[in-house]
């Protein structure tokens, strides 16, 4: 007799123990959402590639200026303010078998691997390994790979996060869009942990083997998650022809809700305090601390760690907040701890303090991504802009900072140590560590103006996220909300 009354306890305990498990819903059973966030560890790998191991290897193996390095970095940009048009077409693409967003998935893949594909011969060929064709051949192919990998990545990642918006309800929403940020924090934490150790003799065949495996696993991993998640719905003939509506009008209702412009401001600044050391984290502990490639890796698994802490914290404190912006706000002060404690590692030859403060960006940068995207899901429209178009504006607002901050990046420390190895700026300063704490200091800058950004945002009285009163015990199927 004691049988039945134990049963719902134990699903209960399950339930509470096992992460995301309440994120599920009727429309999106959680084997299929799991499936599906696999496309986030590939953009998580990609990421990596790009603003952690790929920009070491060029400024510190292969000898290639910082200033090019950085506005390779940074060449994906110019694609990123395509984001909210490519959500928006998701949003109402017609195909006859009614698919939307998984179209846009799929070329994003291809998009995504074939950059990717060609990215070791690009830079080897940039570095100078040339024996035939014009002297620019290698900066044209390697800016040709970074913009196909980052074309794939905003693709990818912006029809990703739309259709899994679409498949779950209003309740598991929030989850499920947090799960997906935490699949692609684990893909770039798992990725550097494997790619630092694969690297860790380089050499250029070694580099091309590693590059061109991630490629191989990326495609693989999204047609994985792709595969049966959207419901054919076949349109006809006049479903089809019919005029499709304006992208002016669909950014007009988005606009409406009143905070929009000032949450993609926020978003904006707000980003780039936290992404102009993204090219240059990695080359200061190598140039000025003299850590190794594997080690310098590591610094990208300790900010994922750090990230990962931050979403553990929003899914107690966004329920109490209630207003996402307080929390964003939270996670721009983790940030004034976090670079002065970077900018003192150099003088101190502290590793541990260098690492540390890495944690803390990623803790605060964490906090703030959560917050600022929570933020855009629940702006209120008329209903002509859809989900894709309002996550399509958040990402193109954080991707296209982050391109803008990391090219700034490099070339403010080229400038200022080219000026201070001179002697321009004084004996005192006729380091190499000058040009990085020129740009660490201006990060701490940057953090002050988006708090005076985010001031009126913070004040104004939110709404509780998920709808969960604020005395609700949190177990770990709550991690984050």
């Amino acid at each position: 007799m004691t049988q039945p009354a134990k049963a719902p306890r134990i699903k209960a305990l399950t339930l509470n123990m096992l992460p995301f498990a309440d994120a599920a819903s009727q429309g999106l059973p959680l084997a299929q959402l799991l499936r599906l966030s696999l496309f986030q560890v590939s953009v998580g790998m990609a990421s990596v590639m790009l603003l952690g191991t790929l920009n070491r290897v060029m400024i510190v193996e292969l000898s290639v200026p910082a200033m090019i390095v950085a506005f390779m970095i940074a060449l994906p940009v110019l694609s990123a303010p395509l984001r909210a048009v490519l959500g928006f077409r998701s949003d109402t693409y017609r195909s006859a078998i009614g698919w939307k967003r998984i179209p846009y998935l799929w070329f994003g893949s291809l998009w995504q691997m074939g950059g990717l594909a060609i990215m070791p011969f690009s830079l080897i060929v940039l570095s100078g390994d040339q024996t035939l064709g014009p002297d620019w051949a290698g900066e044209v192919l390697a800016a040709l790979a970074f913009l196909m990998t980052g074309f794939g990545i905003h693709m990818t990642q912006t029809a990703g996060l739309a259709l899994a918006s679409d498949r779950a309800d209003d309740e598991t929403r929030p989850r499920v869009v947090a799960l997906l940020y935490v699949m692609f924090l684990a893909g770039m934490g798992v990725s550097s942990l494997l790619i630092g150790w694969l690297l860790s003799d380089f050499t250029n065949l070694w580099l091309i083997r590693v590059v061109q495996g991630a490629a191989l696993v990326g495609i693989c991993l999204n047609v994985i998650a792709l595969w049966k998640q959207e419901k054919m719905n076949p349109m006809t003939t006049e479903q089809r022809q019919a005029p499709r509506p304006k992208f002016t009008d669909a950014w007009r209702d988005f606009a409406s809700g009143g905070s929009a412009g000032r949450l993609l401001v926020v978003v904006f600044v707000g980003t780039m305090a936290f992404n102009m050391q993204d090219v240059l984290l990695e080359p200061y502990g190598g140039e000025v601390l003299g850590l190794s490639v594997s080690a310098t890796t590591l610094l990208t698994a300790m900010w994922v760690m750090g990230a990962l802490i931050g979403l553990f914290i929003a899914a107690r404190k966004l329920r109490e907040l209630g207003n996402p912006m307080a929390l964003a706000a939270w996670g721009l002060v983790a940030g004034l701890i976090a670079f002065p404690m970077v900018i003192f590692a150099g003088p101190m030859a502290s590793t541990s303090l260098f690492f540390a403060g890495t944690f803390l960006i990623g803790l605060g940068s964490g906090l703030f991504a959560v917050a600022t995207m929570t933020s855009a899901m629940t702006l209120p429209t008329d209903g002509t802009a859809g989900r894709g178009l309002a996550l399509g504006a958040w990402g193109a607002a954080q991707a296209t900072a982050a391109g803008l901050s990391i090219a700034l990046g490099g070339t403010v420390r080229d400038w200022v140590n080219t000026h201070a190895l001179q002697g321009n700026l004084g004996q005192a300063l006729a380091t190499p560590s000058t040009g990085y704490s020129f740009v660490y200091h201006s990060e701490i800058i940057l953090l002050f103006v988006t708090l005076a950004v985010l001031g009126p945002m913070v004040k104004r009285t939110g709404t509780s996220v998920g709808g969960s009163s604020h005395n609700s015990k949190i177990g770990l199927a709550d991690f984050p909300t």
